[in-house]
């Protein structure tokens, strides 16, 4: 088992910062990929970034590329999400998911969530 739980949402002004954590406890924090998904009200669950075991490679949906920056600390079990020049869209529940393959496809495990809200 592997507990997720997150912080460091809140409310920020269109073109602020947040910094996501989520720190991990339970089973080897570096035997997963990680995850940053989200969920706006009425729509569907959205991978937004995720990294490798080692934190050697990561990915970003289009959306977020060159605003937002996920990294992990392996040794704290923990996994960040800086979230730069935030947008009124990026309004919705973050959550952390775990995953046990190379990549993240069907995580195993997922946090509580943490609402971010950007007003314009």
């Amino acid at each position: 088992q592997v507990q997720l739980v997150e912080s460091g949402g809140g409310s920020v002004q269109a073109g602020g910062s947040l910094r996501l954590s989520c720190a991990a406890s339970g089973r080897t924090f570096s035997s997963y990929a990680m995850g940053w998904f989200r969920q706006a009200p009425g729509k569907e669950r959205e991978l937004v970034a995720a990294i490798t075991r080692s934190g050697s490679s990561t990915y970003y949906a289009d959306s977020v590329k060159g605003r937002f920056t996920i990294s992990r600390d392996n040794a704290k079990s923990t996994v960040y999400l800086q979230m730069n020049t935030l947008k009124p869209e990026d309004t919705a529940v973050y959550y952390c998911a775990a995953d046990g393959h190379p990549r993240v496809t069907t995580p195993d495990y997922w946090g509580q969530g943490t609402q971010v809200t950007v007003s314009s």
